[in-house]
């Protein structure tokens, strides 16, 4: 990769990783309940209804926090979630039922009762980022809810890899570092979404507009390129520029013609 193109992306990243991203991000959801317990229950409900328009999931995940009155952990783990979700095939949010949505939460009931965290289930079952995404997504389709979480790593898993990012990544204004301690962050997968793979071709980073584990594996190591320690900070450059049309510049260098 060429250092103009790598000065160019650790400028976008310094841009966007910073408070001001987080009102219009998903990601803030977590910083507005108090405790790891509950940032990590948030975290996860958050990055689980994150597709589509943000008009339309922020008031779905809202609803959430508003029914749990800001503990979620508790909300989760006590089966109070039940009060608030029934089980009916009523939409919920696009594709999703009120009936899928049920079976998210009592599987994570039971994983909450089971290992008292989501991060003990983790730490149990793996150490790098991809065990991480390949754990979620297992425990969660043995018990009926990979209408949600992927059932396997065959795909991007785009979501799973942005709760990861948020949970793992710290000294960040918007990441949380809760689970620095059991998993490294360079064994990260980049988040991969319409933005992120438009803007990394783009740039030259990727070849190809499809949306697998090996194309998000294949950024990451791009990104590796760039921030050694720490790959996922260019998920801020990729992502923000993507969602940022008004900072494109009209002419840019590492845009390919």
């Amino acid at each position: 990769m060429q250092t103009e193109l790598k000065h160019q992306i650790a400028q976008l990243a310094a841009k966007y990783e910073n408070t001001q991203f987080l009102p219009a991000d998903p990601s803030s959801f977590m910083h507005r309940v108090n405790g790891a317990a509950n940032q990590e229950c948030m975290a996860f409900l958050a990055s689980c209804l994150s597709y589509g328009s943000r008009k339309q999931f922020f008031p779905k995940i809202q609803f959430l926090l508003d029914s749990a009155h800001g503990e979620l952990h508790h909300w989760v783990g006590s089966g109070e979630w039940r009060n608030d979700i029934p089980d009916s095939t009523a939409c919920y949010y696009r594709l999703y039922t009120f009936h899928d949505m049920h079976c998210l939460l009592a599987a994570y009931e039971e994983m909450l009762t089971q290992y008292g965290s989501m991060k003990e289930y983790i730490r149990l079952n793996a150490t790098t980022g991809i065990e991480a995404v390949a754990a979620l997504c297992r425990f969660f389709a043995e018990r009926g809810a990979s209408k949600i979480v992927p059932k396997n790593t065959s795909s991007a898993c785009k979501r799973v890899c942005m709760f990861l990012r948020w949970m793992v990544r710290e000294g960040s204004d918007v990441d949380l570092g809760l689970w620095a301690d059991i998993i490294d962050r360079r064994t990260l997968i980049m988040p991969l979404d319409t933005h992120v793979v438009q803007e990394a071709c783009r740039m030259g980073l990727l070849n190809s507009r499809t949306a697998s584990m090996s194309t998000a594996r294949r950024l990451t190591d791009a990104m590796l390129e760039v921030f050694p320690d720490d790959p996922l900070k260019g998920d801020f450059a990729l992502f923000g520029l993507g969602v940022d049309d008004s900072a494109k510049p009209k002419h840019c260098s590492f845009y390919l013609q």
